[in-house]
């Protein structure tokens, strides 16, 4: 029996970043009314704000998708689609802030990065590869 097909998709926006922006609008416009901040100082509150009001705005779509055959995924301008014959290993790689990177090494030697927003939960993702046979190398804190 074939392992199930693992899917995710992800879109940019969500109730969450939409109620923190919102959140975060209301208490600097408060401050500028109440306590007669500085235009500038809420200028420079607001710009952190920005990408995530973008990201809001233009709703970026991302897939990542694992049968018998393939991985494939899509980030915004990004598309790949690999055969699993043609990986060598997937290697996972936990940062200092607990985030975990994961890269795909393929048989010629080139190395490809999951995008971030692509990655389903990395234990099932990893529990996936290896039903598949996919080799998966784990390194922990690594700073490059």
């Amino acid at each position: 029996m074939a392992p199930e097909i693992l899917q995710l998709r992800r879109q940019g926006r969500s109730a969450r970043t939409a109620l923190v922006l919102l959140a975060i609008y209301a208490a600097l416009a408060a401050a500028w009314i109440r306590l007669d901040a500085a235009p500038w100082l809420i200028a420079a509150l607001v710009l952190p704000t920005l990408p995530a009001l973008w990201e809001l705005w233009r709703n970026p779509v991302s897939t990542l998708e694992l049968d018998s055959r393939r991985l494939s995924w899509n980030s915004g301008r990004q598309s790949v689609s690999l055969d699993l014959d043609d990986i060598a290993h997937v290697r996972f790689d936990t940062r200092w802030d607990l985030s975990v990177r994961v890269g795909v090494r393929l048989r010629n030697d080139r190395l490809i990065r999951v995008p971030p927003q692509c990655l389903p939960p990395h234990r099932r993702f990893e529990a996936a590869l290896q039903a598949r046979g996919v080799a998966v190398e784990r390194h922990h804190f690594r700073v490059f």
